[in-house]
């Protein structure tokens, strides 16, 4: 005969693997990845804007050679939900790219042997961006190994999709198919990590998914008392303090990615 002590046992036995195997599945979620989760945002940094999705100009301060990949990376990016993208005459000199406040100033030159393929610069103040620019480093672009479509392709559209806010998504060397990383494309065959992937703009939904009273398009810039000393964050990436809240960050897409580099020379 089975007793009610026996029943009440064997219930709690039922209830703690019940519990049991809720824990375990729920620690199995914690360790598979999630296309919601934010892993490439450059410090949450994003433009200002009042509703989604909105549109940024980027400037064509480029040489003709330059401008079908520029094309390129706008077209792409403007598959973003949140964020459209349009090519508008430049207001820079092509070597110089001086800034325009509301707006990417898109810029190519022989900048020389400075160690750089390319480089993304954004200006900050209260955590918005309201300019930025991408420089184009001739000085490698004219040499065999860099002078083909899909490494002007990559780096264009890294370089450019580091003004959005975003982050790499990886920079061991390794392909993820995306632009954002740090595969070298040596080949004009070879046409993986040339675009954005899913979940770059996954990505970019996160990091604009809340809207702000104010905007930074097309707005004036604030200004800061002047340059500040550069401060390292990581190889690739360096800090500027300007001043009354204004703060410049740079990405560098080095050639070298394997030695520690100095602050970057850029000019201004």
């Amino acid at each position: 005969m089975i007793g009610p002590g026996y029943r009440e046992r064997t219930a709690r036995k039922g209830e703690a693997v019940k519990r049991l195997a809720v824990l375990a599945c729920a620690l199995l979620g914690l360790a598979l990845p999630s296309a919601a989760v934010a892993t490439h945002s450059w410090g949450g940094y994003h433009w200002a804007r009042t509703a989604n999705p909105f549109t940024l100009k980027l400037g064509d301060n480029l040489s003709s050679g330059w401008k079908p990949y520029l094309a390129t990376a706008s077209t792409d990016w403007s598959q973003s939900a949140v964020l459209k993208t349009t090519v508008a005459p430049g207001q820079s000199s092509k070597k110089r790219c001086s800034t325009t406040s509301g707006r990417v100033e898109v810029c190519n030159g022989s900048y020389g042997n400075n160690g750089w393929l390319g480089i993304a610069q954004i200006w900050l103040s209260g955590g918005h961006i309201y300019q930025g620019t991408v420089r184009l480093n001739d000085t490698y672009f004219n040499l065999a190994q860099y002078n083909n479509s899909s490494e002007r392709e990559h780096v264009v559209c890294q370089e450019v999709g580091h003004t959005f806010g975003l982050d790499h998504q990886d920079t061991s060397g390794i392909s993820l198919n995306t632009c954002m990383d740090y595969y070298s494309n040596t080949s004009s065959a070879d046409t993986k990590s040339t675009h954005p992937n899913q979940h770059d703009y996954d990505e970019l939904a996160i990091i604009y998914t809340h809207l702000d009273s104010t905007t930074t398009i097309l707005a004036s810039a604030p200004t800061g008392p002047g340059k500040g000393q550069t401060q390292r964050v990581r190889d690739d990436l360096w800090m500027e303090d300007l001043g009354n809240g204004v703060k410049r960050f740079t990405f560098v897409y080095w050639v070298n990615r394997g030695v520690s580099h100095s602050a970057p020379a850029v000019g201004d």
